[in-house]
Parts: structure tokens; C-alpha cells; sequence
């Protein structure tokens, strides 16, 4: 079994949508990225490319590379997955943690558990996404941005066969 730490962060942008964990969630900003700039799935892919040795989201899709100007973070993710795969590693469980005074997380978690969990082919319950606040305090309590940590735990496979496909393509059917 290894663990991998992840972090992301983005300021708001006007004109943009919000998309967190592969969820758009009603708000009036969204966030600043080269990339659909959904900070739970960097955090999260982060996470994973950490706890197999593969380096960080940078280097697998630099942000400066047009192919990933507003790419679908989630598709990023469903890579994530498949390099882990292709090491026979799976998924045991994610814990997300999203810092931000607005939006509240709450009412948007289930759905984002959801949403990564047939991305990475594990269950809802394996996957954890909770919203803290910042108390008022930093940059975060000033309502400039969002951050995000996240950890993951993965372990060997003998044979990837006991590895649930699920869509990990993003969850496109």
C-alpha cells in the first residue's frame, strides 16, 4: 500500500464556470486555470500520481501545453487512473478536503463522490469530499480563491482483472 498527498489552488475568475470534483456547481465566479481549473480533480490526480512515484499533475499535462487549454479535468483524472493501472496499482480511497468561504461544499459532496468514484472505479464510500471554511482569514477567507487537499491511498494488484472498469474515461456513456 502506498499514500500520496495533493494540493491545488485557484483564484476566481469572472466568466467562468465553477467545476469542482467534475460537478458544476451554481456560482457567480468559477475558477482561474489554463484547464477547466477544477481544483479537487488536480488535487486528487495529484494524490494518485504522488502515492505511485509518477511525479505531479505539471509534469504529465504541463499548463502552459495548448492540447490542455481547457481540458476536462476529470479526462485528466481517467489518465491518472490508467497509469496507475498500467503499474498494477488500484484505487483503495481518496479524502478531499475544499477550503473556501463560498460556495458551501455540503450541499455538492455526494454528487463529487460520486462523480470521482466511476472515475477511479471504486465506491462512493471510498471517496470522501468535505468543505471546511477559512474563518475570514487569508486568502482564502477573503473569499480570492479556493484550495484543495487531498490524500489517496493505492495499492498492488496481482491481477488488474479485480480492478472495477467502470467508465474511467471521464463517465462518458
Amino acid at each position: 500500500m502506498r499514500i500520496g498527498h495533493g494540493y491545488d489552488s485557484h483564484r476566481f475568475a469572472e466568466g467562468r464556470r465553477l467545476i469542482l470534483g467534475g460537478i458544476e456547481i451554481p456560482a457567480e465566479r468559477g475558477l482561474d486555470g489554463h484547464s477547466d481549473a477544477d481544483a479537487v480533480a488536480h488535487a486528487v490526480t495529484d494524490a494518485l500520481l504522488g502515492a505511485a512515484g509518477l511525479g505531479d499533475i505539471g509534469r504529465h499535462f504541463p499548463p502552459g501545453d495548448p492540447q490542455w487549454k481547457d481540458a476536462d479535468s476529470i479526462k485528466l483524472l481517467a489518465h491518472a487512473v490508467h497509469l496507475l493501472e498500467a503499474r498494477n496499482h488500484q484505487v483503495v480511497n481518496v479524502d478531499v478536503t475544499v477550503v473556501a468561504e463560498a460556495p458551501r461544499i455540503g450541499p455538492h459532496a455526494r454528487a463529487m463522490q460520486e462523480r470521482l468514484a466511476v472515475v477511479m472505479g471504486i465506491s462512493p464510500e471510498h471517496v470522501s469530499v468535505k468543505g471546511k471554511s477559512n474563518e475570514g482569514m487569508g486568502w482564502v477567507g477573503r473569499g480570492e480563491g479556493i484550495a484543495v487537499w487531498a490524500v489517496a491511498l493505492i495499492d498492488s494488484v496481482e491481477d488488474l482483472s479485480v480492478v472495477t472498469k467502470g467508465h474511467r474515461d471521464g463517465g462518458a456513456s
